[in-house]
Order: structure tokens, then C-alpha cells, then sequence
């Protein structure tokens, strides 16, 4: 049986403009799964990842918000609770639809670990953007008292920054893909999963965050997947996107795609990253990779719809 890795956006459970509440993200979830189920009614082998940026960001809020009576929790472990937070809710719901479908298909979720390198250049010059907004004297005294990175944003407000190192492997993987061979639907690899480096024998948690689509391109390879499929709330790649002239693009090599991010086709703050996990997953030996709206995952997989990197 063919297996596919189904990348899931942010928007998969907190779509822009959704109130952010439990409610909201199951009734997103449920969309989600049914979508998922659609795959697996078409005969494949099924590991989910999905994105965490709200819902992290949400964690980092109640960190604040309380520290004055409980210990705020690092970084590392705000992002493994997203991952049970997510996966519990994607889990119950793809149950509830594999149940009313009559299909058999057990869904497991796994807390993920993604190794990444600890002389990353991303270490010394943090830029991701995480938590809440802070104006810049309240931003500069955190800095101080915790050892944060901060920088100020385009309106004039403050945040903390993370480093974004690339991840090399999985930890994870070989059980993800003996879990999927055996008909489980995994959901791994959570927000990009938590990063950690090696220090000799042993794993270590490290403030920082990993791109999820990399991530689930470094995951769809470990696990020896064919398709590897990008959800996104856009039907795939454009060219001159948000434009009149904007056109959709059916089809790119991964020579072409990474050309592409060279001379800014894709931005890093948009589409790249997708991009990029695309022609990085084919160029790793995956039969293709596309990138689809979460509602044409099923017509993806088919290759009808979205953009195919081959």
C-alpha cells in the first residue's frame, strides 16, 4: 500500500478570523479529518503532521498571563503540549468519522522529537517572532530577567525571537512508519515537533522553533513516503500571486522550485518554506510532493489538483 504524509496548516484548526476556543478548533478538526478520511478511503497509508502557531502562541499567552502564580514552562515543553493539545483533537475526531464511515482504521497520536544541528547559524541570530506583544520597555526588562532575544515589529511593537534552525531527522520515524504499515493513522510531528540537539547519548530541548512543512518533508522521507501532500488555506503556488496576473502553477521540477526561491519567486514569509519542503522531499528520492488547499487534499493525492513538484 502507497503512504503519504498530509501536511496540515495552521488554519486546519484555527482558521483567520475563528473565535479561539475549543469549540472552534474541534469543529475545524472535524473538517480536517473528513478530508484525511477521504484519503484514506482511496486506499493509502496515512501519517498526518500539522502546524501549532496559534495554539503555541495561545500557551505562551497563559504563560504570561499566570506567571505570577505558577513558573512559566520553556519553550520546548509549550510545544509538546500543543502537540497532545492538536493530536488529541484530531485523533478524537478522525475516530468519530473512520466510525460513522464503517471504516477500521485505528489513529494513534505521537509526541515527536526532531533533531536539528547545534551549530545552526539560526542559534546565533534568532528571527522567528513567537508569543504576545509587548510595548519596549515591558519587552527589553523580560529580555533581561530571562535571557530572551527580543526585536521590534512593523508596527512598533515588541516580541520575543526564537531561532528557526533546519531539521535533519526525525527521531521518531521508524516507529511512525511501522505504526502506518500496520494500517495506523499517525499524527506526529506536531508545530514541526519539539527540537532538540544531541549531546553525546542524550536528547536535549532546545527554545526554538522548527518549520513545520520542513519538518514533514524530513518526517515523509524517514518514513519512506511517496506523496508527500502541503495543505494550505490557497489552491497551490502562484505565480504573480495577488496580482491580476496572477496564475496558478500545476506544475514544477525541484530545480525549478528552489530556482524559484533563489530569486524571490516564493518569500520566505509566504509560500517558500512550502516550497522549499516540496522540492526538498523530491529531491530526497519522494515520488512528488503537492501543494493544495486543505479541501483538494483527496484530488492532490490523485494529482488533479494543486501544484505538483516532480
Amino acid at each position: 500500500m502507497a503512504r503519504v504524509v498530509i501536511a496540515l496548516g495552521g488554519n486546519a484548526l484555527l482558521r483567520r478570523g475563528d473565535e479561539d476556543s475549543a469549540e472552534v478548533m474541534r469543529k475545524n478538526a472535524r473538517m480536517a479529518a473528513e478530508r484525511v478520511a477521504d484519503v484514506a478511503d482511496l486506499g493509502w497509508e496515512i501519517v498526518v503532521t500539522h502546524g501549532n502557531g496559534p495554539q503555541v502562541g495561545r500557551i505562551l499567552l497563559q504563560n504570561e498571563a499566570a506567571r505570577d502564580w505558577v513558573h512559566p514552562m520553556p519553550l520546548d515543553v509549550c510545544g509538546a503540549e500543543s502537540q497532545g493539545q492538536i493530536g488529541y483533537l484530531l485523533q478524537v475526531t478522525l475516530g468519530d468519522v473512520f466510525y460513522e464511515r464503517g471504516t477500521e482504521r485505528p489513529v494513534a497520536t505521537v509526541l515527536t522529537f526532531t533533531r536539528v544541528p547545534a551549530d545552526d547559524p539560526a542559534f546565533r541570530s534568532p528571527t522567528k517572532p513567537i508569543g504576545p506583544h509587548y510595548e519596549e520597555a515591558e519587552a527589553k526588562r523580560l529580555a533581561s530577567e530571562r535571557g530572551w532575544q527580543v526585536a521590534s515589529g512593523p508596527e512598533g511593537q515588541w516580541r520575543r525571537v526564537v531561532p528557526s534552525p533546519k531539521p535533519y531527522s526525525i527521531v521518531e520515524a521508524s516507529v511512525i512508519r511501522q505504526m502506518a504499515e500496520s494500517g495506523v493513522v499517525v499524527v506526529g510531528c506536531g508545530g514541526g515537533g519539539v527540537p532538540v540537539i544531541e549531546e553525546g547519548p542524550r536528547l536535549v530541548g532546545v527554545e526554538a522553533v522548527v518549520d513545520k512543512d520542513l519538518a514533514s518533508a524530513i518526517l515523509a522521507r524517514d518514513v519512506e513516503a511517496e506523496v508527500l501532500v502541503i495543505c494550505t488555506d490557497v489552491e497551490g503556488v502562484y505565480e504573480a500571486y495577488g496580482t491580476q496576473d496572477q496564475r496558478l502553477i500545476d506544475r514544477l521540477t525541484p530545480e525549478a522550485a528552489l530556482e524559484g526561491l533563489a530569486h524571490g519567486t516564493f518569500p520566505a514569509g509566504s509560500m517558500g518554506p512550502k516550497v522549499e519542503a516540496a522540492a526538498t522531499f523530491v529531491r530526497g528520492g519522494g515520488q512528488r510532493a503537492v501543494i493544495c488547499s486543505l479541501d483538494d487534499a483527496p484530488e492532490a493525492v490523485r494529482g488533479q489538483a494543486g501544484t505538483t513538484i516532480a
